[in-house]
């Protein structure tokens, strides 16, 4: 997994920046506990921190290609190549250490900008060619691993996290108008990382540095194939292909686990876990759930969620045997300060309120006995799970589908603004241009005409501008702890080739994620095969709630609150009065958390 970080520049000798890349650096102390390494020459600096998963003992980083007298190539690593394994047996060159990161290097070496197509996995790093005095920056294709840069008058400063290049001089904390609408917004877009200048590396791209300047590259999107297989045969290939990507994610060297929330995406990949490891004579499958106290007894259904996860989540440990344990969170867990805090400083900019520390708060749990844990990201958004997909309303509507559906009910994140923020930010504006651009990158075939069209770009939408936003979730919470958190139904290979699928396909038994249960169903108890989807749980205590309205009405009352200039007074007003609104209280917890983000960290808007 890992952190990594660094700075290019042709202009000076960052040779003598070393203070500086040690500062870079120790932001990324929590994404990786084991190792430390720095490297420096004239143009080029870099920086690495380690979690150990593959060859504890050999996998040292940044990692060199020497020649004599002469070093060729570095690189720093985040992630995990799946295949390396078989490249390695492609590849003639002599290895000296048993880990992917080698084989990459190599695979470089061998192929060139080129390598990163061979690979099978969640990846971002950096090489520095010496001799040619190139930067490649490369991210994997659905872009489960973060990597950001910004560019400089003379070279490039690039981090795993916002954090790691704030901490060099040269870059700015200042958050303009464009980042804040990225802020409030529900859509992914790697041109605007919030923080004024920052970028992402977009998923399935290289950032090409050289003297002459940065080039985006992309070497991988979603593709418009025919699909010419039959229902059966669909169906068989779905299973064999969870099945390949399931035991190449089940490799490693530390204890491992999976995040089990009794619906079918997690049950489906825990039963997977549970019968490679049985087959492996490896024992029972370790898996983990989030509940809250009380949760059962607060519980009410609505739009999203129609039951708690509890019962499911028993009936599928009971079902494989797992050593399954439930991390059970109260409001002072939720409430705490300190917990508050850390996963600001994990996410770099205010992120969901509870969902985000109940995340938080269940992968500290699962660090204490696993250091690797699979999850079902992306399931819905490959296989259609979400109400939206099959809402004809929205599908019939001109926008982004979760803004006209299930996020669009009641929730105005510009509302506590002023007037003159509220114009400002035009988020109304943001959306169409935001929704206009990504309709343009959609595959497209001639065939393809009214629903099955319009299915093709929903898909495309939630792949491309609502599971980022996610996986970045996923990502910080998980390696605020120092867990790597793996998703296998982010397998290139497995997106493609459904994405590629009728919609006829995808709903043939008149259900959402009809092909995933079709091709997982042997594995799992009927309770969760005829389960509804439910999301992620946020707790439902009326308490917290009430807590959480408190705390925005002493933020309206403080005179010197950072956030003060920018609210306007009736608008939050009425948001206190909405008591029994659970949008208002995500709009409350946004609010706090953006006046603790511009306390804490001495940022501007």
């Amino acid at each position: 997994m890992c952190g990594i970080t660094g700075w290019v520049s042709y202009g000076r000798d960052l040779r003598n920046e070393k203070a500086t890349l040690q500062a870079m650096t120790n932001t990324m102390n929590k994404r990786g506990p084991d190792d430390e390494g720095l490297w420096t020459s004239q143009h080029a600096a870099l920086g690495h921190r380690r979690l150990a998963i593959i060859d504890i003992p050999g996998g040292h980083q940044p990692m060199t290609l020497t020649r004599p007298d002469d070093t060729e190539a570095v690189i720093v690593y985040s992630g995990e190549t799946y295949n390396f394994r078989e490249l390695r047996g492609t590849l003639p060159q002599t290895f000296t250490t048993g880990s992917d990161t080698e084989v990459v290097l190599h695979a470089h070496e061998e192929w060139g900008q080129g390598a990163v197509e061979q690979l099978n996995g969640m990846f971002a790093y950096a090489l520095w060619d010496s001799r040619t005095e190139e930067l490649l920056l490369v991210r994997d294709r659905l872009g489960v691993k973060p990597l950001y840069y910004l560019e400089t008058e003379d070279g490039v400063l690039f981090g795993s996290e916002p954090k790691a290049i704030l901490a060099n001089p040269l870059a700015s904390k200042d958050v303009k108008i464009e980042g804040l609408r990225r802020l409030l917004g529900f859509v992914a877009d790697p041109s605007n990382a919030v923080f004024d200048g920052m970028k992402e590396v977009p998923p399935g791209h290289v950032v090409r540095v050289t003297k002459q300047g940065l080039r985006e590259i992309r070497y991988w999107g979603l593709d418009d194939h025919e699909h010419t297989d039959d229902l059966d045969t669909t169906v068989s290939t779905v299973r064999e292909l969870l099945s390949d990507t399931a035991s190449r994610q089940l490799v490693a060297d530390v204890p491992l686990c999976t995040l089990l929330s009794g619906g079918l995406d997690s049950s489906a990949l825990t039963a997977l876990a549970a019968q490679q490891l049985a087959a492996a004579d490896k024992g029972a499958v370790r898996s983990f759930a989030v509940d809250f106290v009380g949760y059962a007894d607060n519980f009410v259904a609505d739009g999203l969620r129609d039951a708690p996860d509890t019962r499911f989540v028993q009936d599928v440990a009971q079902h494989v045997a797992a050593d399954h344990r439930d991390i059970v969170l109260s409001n002072d867990d939720l409430l705490e300060p300190a917990h508050r805090a850390a996963v600001l400083a994990a996410r770099d900019y205010p992120g969901l309120g509870d969902m985000d520390t109940s995340l938080y708060l269940l992968f500290k749990a699962v660090r204490e006995q696993s250091t690797v844990a699979l999850s079902g990201e992306s399931a819905d958004e490959v296989f259609g799970g979400y109400a939206d997909f099959h809402d004809p309303k929205v599908v019939a509507a001109d926008t982004f589908p979760w803004l006209a559906g299930s996020m669009a009910q009641g929730r105005d994140a510009t509302s506590p603004f002023s007037l003159d923020v509220q114009r400002q930010l035009d988020m109304n504006g943001y959306y169409e241009a935001q929704y206009r651009r990504a309709l343009a990158e959609v595959p497209t075939r001639d065939s393809d005409v009214g629903l099955e069209a319009r299915m093709r770009q929903i898909s495309y939408l939630y792949l491309t501008r609502f599971l980022p936003l996610l996986l970045e979730r996923k990502d910080r919470m998980s390696m605020a702890v120092g867990l790597e958190v793996r998703v296998p139904f982010c397998d290139h290979r497995l997106v493609q080739y459904v994405f590629g699928t009728p919609w006829a396909f995808k709903t043939f038994d008149g259900r959402e994620k009809s092909l995933l249960r079709a091709a997982t169903k042997d594995l799992l108890p009927q309770s969760v095969v005829q389960r509804v989807k439910s999301p992620y749980p946020s707790t439902q205590d009326p308490q917290y709630s009430k807590t959480i309205l408190q705390e925005l009405g002493s933020v309206l009352d403080d005179s010197n609150a950072p956030i003060g200039a920018i609210l306007d007074r009736d608008g939050v007003e009425k948001i206190l009065g909405a008591h029994d609104d659970p949008q208002a209280r995500h709009t409350a917890e946004r609010v706090i958390g953006i006046n603790s983000w511009l306390a804490d960290h001495s940022l501007s808007l």
